[in-house]
Formats: C-alpha cells, sequence, structure tokens
C-alpha cells in the first residue's frame, strides 16, 4: 500500500476534520513501528517493520487514534500543549477508542485479526480460553469462597482476619479483598479473573449484566471501562441537572413569595 491509499482506508474507518499526512518511512526500526508528530500532524510508519499489509494497518489505525484524539483536544481546549510538555499518551481512553476503530476496520473488511490464516493458533487460542483463562476463573471463585468461610472462623476464633491475611497467608489485602468480591458477584468465569474483577466492581446488577455481555462479546476491557465511565459521567449529568432544577424550583418560589409581600406592602402603603 502506498500513503495516498492509506491514507484512503483511515478515512473510510472515521472521518477526520483536521488534515494530516501519512508518510513511509522506507526504514526498519527497531524501537517502534511508527509514531504520530501532532505538532506536524503527521503519521509515520516504518513500513520494513511489516510483513504484510496487515500488519501495516494496525500501526496504522493505531497512529491515526493518536490523531483524532489530538483534534478533539484541539477542538475542546483550543492551541496544542507547548513542545516539551508530557503528556500521557496511552490512556484507557486511547485504547478503548483504538479498540473501537480496529472493530470498524474489521467490519468494513480493511482489517482482521487473522486466526483464521493459522488453524494450529486458532486450536491453540481455544485451548488457552477454556482450560486456562475460564479454569482460572473457576479457581479464584472457590477461592474466593474460602477466603469468606476463613474471615468467618477467623471472627469465631476472634482472630484478626487482616493479621491472618497479612502473615499466615501472606496474600497482599488488596489481592484479598478483589477475590472474595469477585466470589460474592454472579459472572460469568469464561471472562477470566482480571475482567472478572472488572465486572465485581461496577455498581449494580444491570450494569454488571451489561459489561459481561460486551466482553463476551468480544469487546476489550478498556471498550467496556470506557462504555461504563461514559454511562456513569450521563447519570451524573442527569443528576446535577436534577439538583439545579429543584434549587431554581426552591428560588422561584422564593422570590415569587417575596414579591407578593413587596407588592402586598406597596398596596398599603
Amino acid at each position: 500500500m502506498n500513503q495516498d491509499q492509506i491514507k484512503a482506508l483511515l478515512l473510510d474507518i472515521e472521518e477526520s476534520q483536521l488534515d494530516f499526512s501519512v508518510i513511509l518511512s522506507g526504514k526498519e526500526s527497531k524501537r517502534v513501528n511508527g509514531l504520530y508528530k501532532p505538532d506536524t500532524r503527521e503519521i509515520i510508519l516504518h513500513n520494513k517493520n511489516f510483513k504484510t499489509d496487515n500488519q501495516l494497518i494496525y500501526t496504522a489505525i493505531h497512529e491515526y487514534t493518536h490523531h483524532l484524539l489530538n483534534e478533539e483536544k484541539i477542538q475542546s481546549e483550543g492551541d496544542m500543549p507547548a513542545p516539551g510538555t508530557y503528556q500521557r499518551v496511552h490512556t484507557n481512553a486511547f485504547w478503548a477508542r483504538f479498540h473501537g476503530l480496529l472493530e470498524i476496520a474489521e467490519s468494513k473488511g480493511l482489517y482482521m485479526v487473522g486466526l483464521e490464516n493459522s488453524p494450529e493458533l486458532a486450536e491453540l487460542t481455544e485451548k488457552i480460553k477454556k482450560d486456562y483463562i475460564e479454569k482460572n476463573g473457576q479457581l479464584m471463585q472457590e477461592f474466593g469462597q474460602l477466603l469468606v468461610k476463613a474471615h468467618e472462623l477467623c471472627e469465631k476464633a476472634q482472630i484478626r482476619y487482616e493479621d491472618y491475611i497479612d502473615r499466615v497467608l501472606r496474600l497482599p489485602r488488596t489481592a484479598a479483598t478483589s477475590i472474595t468480591k469477585v466470589a460474592k458477584t454472579q459472572v460469568n468465569p469464561a471472562l477470566g479473573f482480571e475482567n472478572m474483577k472488572l465486572v465485581a466492581n461496577i455498581a449494580g446488577t444491570e450494569e454488571k449484566q451489561r459489561a459481561e455481555e460486551q466482553l463476551l462479546a468480544g469487546h476489550s476491557p478498556d471498550s467496556v471501562r470506557a462504555m461504563m465511565k461514559k454511562k456513569a459521567q450521563e447519570v451524573d449529568l442527569k443528576s446535577k441537572l436534577e439538583k439545579e432544577k429543584q434549587r431554581l424550583e426552591k428560588t422561584i418560589q422564593q422570590l415569587t413569595s417575596r414579591l407578593e409581600y413587596v407588592e402586598e406592602s406597596l398596596a398599603n402603603m
């Protein structure tokens, strides 16, 4: 693929109103596959690093994600930060957006993971998911249930559970808390323990179920986190507006009462 074809492909995935250029360096790099320069809006791809267009497209979408987020930042905040100013770029928001763009590219037939090209890898993937990720989830659920039982026995024997966790089991308290929380939550072990923790930490049964469904449908953990964060922000905004409405109604009522008093006083003069 040439530079123009790559740019057209990226714009087909998602439009950008901020112009950018794609540059094929013609080089191989051991440090990075590509980079995005926000000041010049250049996507630089070290095309000698890739054996297939599919590999090249993956990195192009990665760098294009930086461009789209840069565009949004300029629209919301105005000028870009001064050169040399440190900014964390690979945030949860970045990975969620990147994975979303990959899904769009897949749906349009512009990119694919490529498991179908390796039956051996596809078979190994199923083994990893079933025999390790899911079984680990089941094991951690059972572990959490045992910790709940241990807590009860500590209480019965008048033993400090924290000391038992710290010095007998030698478990980090945060780990013990997470494991116990997962055991107390109805969540599919096929998600794997890390994703089970993610679901367990979400408030509300419906929200938990929605997150689990998204993960089982193939969405990345970062995408699910971003989705839940957006939902929480929407709820928070609604709550703020409702409180403001109540405050304004109270103020209007007070002002109306005051106006009636003033009018009555004037009428009696």
